[in-house]
């Protein structure tokens, strides 16, 4: 383990961070600190708008990582559009340091791609991403190459919804590549809706939603539960999710 805890600094959201001071996460489930040395694999799980890659990133960029992802050394920026909320946090680490660390974030692996050809001057760094450019492969067979070939243990790694970009047989394949991670002494932190991803028996699964944020089993998820629902009575989940559509007025 490399992080213990993240805890919250203050309260004081002004200015452009204003908004942070509405996600429940942030105000009571980072109060009294969140753990996040129970288990080698920790899960942000919960709705969409309810801060889980807010806070994965905020833990990303206060850990050093560049916050549109890549390796503790890379640096690049297509756009500035994160959050503020890491000049809100604080990390408590352990006293072992990582030896390898990797920030993947499915919405901007284009954009780190990119930076890791144009640092590639000697054409040498691509084979620590399976001897070719991640631009030469597909989405899915770029994002699990560059886990299979650069990630090598001992390591801090973080997945920002990681599903986007896999199959649901690549999604079974990145669970061993994690489980192999942490065999080697990894720490692995995840924001996912996967039911998939998220059901590593060596893990965490914190839920975020209206209260804050709370520990639950896997199959208390609404993801598994709902995903049970619709692989049991397709066509009736079909016609109840239909007929709770808020569809807007003209």
């Amino acid at each position: 383990m490399f992080l213990r805890q993240v805890k919250l600094l203050d309260g004081d959201f002004s200015g452009p961070d204003q908004y942070l001071a509405a996600i429940p996460a942030v105000q009571k489930g980072l109060a009294c600190g969140l753990d996040l040395s129970k288990a080698p694999v920790t899960f942000f799980v919960g709705e969409n708008g309810m801060g889980k890659s807010t806070l994965l990133e905020a833990i990303a960029i206060s850990a050093g990582f560049n916050p549109e992802g890549g390796s503790l050394g890379l640096r690049f920026s297509s756009r500035d559009t994160h959050s503020g909320l890491f000049r809100h946090i604080r990390l408590v680490r352990e006293p072992y340091r990582p030896q390898d660390g990797y920030f993947l974030r499915a919405e901007s692996f284009y954009n780190m791609a990119t930076a890791i050809d144009e640092a590639d001057d000697d054409g040498l760094l691509r084979y620590s991403y399976g001897g070719k450019s991640l631009h030469e492969q597909s989405h899915g067979e770029s994002f699990l190459s560059l886990v299979l070939h650069r990630l090598r243990g001992h390591g801090l790694y973080l997945f920002d919804e990681p599903e986007a970009a896999l199959s649901p047989s690549r999604q079974m394949a990145l669970l061993c590549a994690i489980h192999g991670l942490v065999q080697q002494g990894s720490q692995v932190l995840m924001a996912t809706h996967s039911p998939i991803l998220m059901s590593y028996s060596g893990g965490v699964i914190y839920q975020l939603d209206g209260s804050g944020i709370r520990q639950v089993a896997y199959k208390d998820t609404e993801h598994y539960q709902l995903t049970l629902r619709f692989l049991l009575d397709s066509d009736g989940m079909l016609t109840v999710s239909y007929t709770h559509l808020t569809l807007p007025t003209t």
